[in-house]
């Protein structure tokens, strides 16, 4: 089996601000989670996808804010996209698909616990971490653990790690 561990943020953000808005009857925007559930039920659709987990900044701020002030906040982030993050995770877990909902942490750290535990797991074939976020290049280990450019499709091993960044996964924290 492979496993999908998938940065239910990103894909958010993505469709917010790359489909068309919608509005559900009670007037609400609904379109980054419309986009977002047209996605994921896109990966579902995939031969061999079985196993997928989506995780999410219910709260954008984390311990990291503690640790330095100018760690990302919510400030600035369109309060239409804010207010979708409550139904996003309530329709993922409709789909099926396991609901990781961060507020201590954030939904990279959820990512990349995911990536080390399933890469652990004999039955798991692959790990397809569905993210872009360069930080979790970090995560990479061969062609085991892997990064899924899910918008352009591109894979992401330890080879195409080195070729993108020029350093190994295990340098991405220095080269960052």
């Amino acid at each position: 089996m492979k496993a999908h561990p998938i940065d239910g943020t990103y894909e958010l953000f993505r469709a917010h601000y790359g489909a068309p808005p919608a509005t559900a009857p009670d007037g609400r925007e609904v379109g980054a989670v419309r986009g977002l559930m047209r996605s994921l039920a896109a990966l579902l659709a995939e031969p061999g996808v079985t196993h997928v987990a989506c995780a999410f900044d219910s709260v954008i701020e984390s311990f990291r804010n503690d640790l330095f002030a100018g760690y990302k906040t919510s400030e600035g982030v369109d309060p239409e996209l804010l207010a979708q993050f409550p139904l996003a995770e309530e329709a993922t877990r409709a789909l099926g698909i396991a609901c990781w909902s961060m507020i201590e942490f954030e939904a990279d750290d959820a990512l990349a616990a995911a990536a080390a535990r399933f890469a652990a797991d004999p039955e798991v074939e692959q790990v397809l971490i569905g993210s872009p976020d360069k930080d979790l290049a970090q995560c990479v280990r061969g062609t085991r653990v892997v990064q899924l450019e899910r918008r352009s499709g591109r894979i992401l091993d330890e080879e195409a790690v080195i070729e993108k960044f020029g350093v190994p996964p295990a340098s991405i924290p220095d080269w960052l």
